[in-house]
């Protein structure tokens, strides 16, 4: 297993990566001001345990596969970027609501959940990341890799969620003046799609080579 000294260098590498946004934390970000925060941090779950899922790929060496196989990172690259435009559109297409405090629409916490972990899953950019993220804090002469690939990566998700769920928490303490209104509803759905829309484009323009923070 890696020292603690090269622990501590990959928890000062992953709190500096995770301090600036990415596609996940505008996810997170977006539904905590249209729902509140129990939908925020819901999403956090949903999304983390997709990078779990990613975590385990680069162990068993899955990430290596995708990343060298252009073929099937557009496939996935494309899949993810029409699931973000679906919900792009599904929010703008949205009927603002009458006069006066308008509740925003409530998804359950399960859809929530799944939602997340569906934008992370379908990032294939993520896969990339942990791919050449992980292994340069992994040590040969310290034993089999995989099992230190699968510790950095529960590290980094365990810090991914306390960030992420700050993000939601302050997020959602700031929109709750703008949620009482029909107006600034429309507004916030408006914006959301539109966000959405842009992670789309983000994930199917961006170049196939470099990592990217999930």
């Amino acid at each position: 297993m890696p020292d603690l000294a090269t622990v501590a260098l990959f928890v000062v590498a992953t709190l500096a990566l995770l301090l600036v946004p990415g596609p996940a934390v505008l996810y997170i970000v977006t539904r905590s001001v249209t729902q509140g925060r129990s939908a925020g941090l819901v999403s956090v779950l949903g999304i983390h345990l997709g990078s779990l899922v990613h975590v385990a790929a680069a162990a068993l060496g899955v990430s290596a596969l995708l990343a060298a196989s252009a073929t099937a990172f557009t496939i996935v690259k494309y899949l993810g970027a029409a699931y973000l435009v679906y919900l792009g559109i599904r929010k703008l297409m949205a009927r603002p609501g009458g006069d006066g405090v308008v509740e925003p629409p409530v998804a359950s916490t399960s859809r929530l959940f799944w939602e997340g972990f569906v934008v992370n899953v379908l990032n294939p950019k993520t896969a990339i990341f942990f791919l050449a993220f992980l292994p340069q804090f992994a040590d040969p002469a310290a034993g089999p890799i995989a099992p230190q690939i699968v510790l950095l990566g529960l590290i980094w998700t365990v810090l991914g969620m306390v960030s992420d769920g700050a993000y939601a928490l302050l997020s959602s303490a700031m929109a709750g003046r703008l949620r009482r209104s029909a107006r600034a509803r429309r507004r916030l759905d408006l914006t959301s799609g539109f966000v959405y829309l842009g992670m789309g484009a983000f994930a199917a323009l961006g170049g196939e080579g470099g990592a990217a923070k999930a």
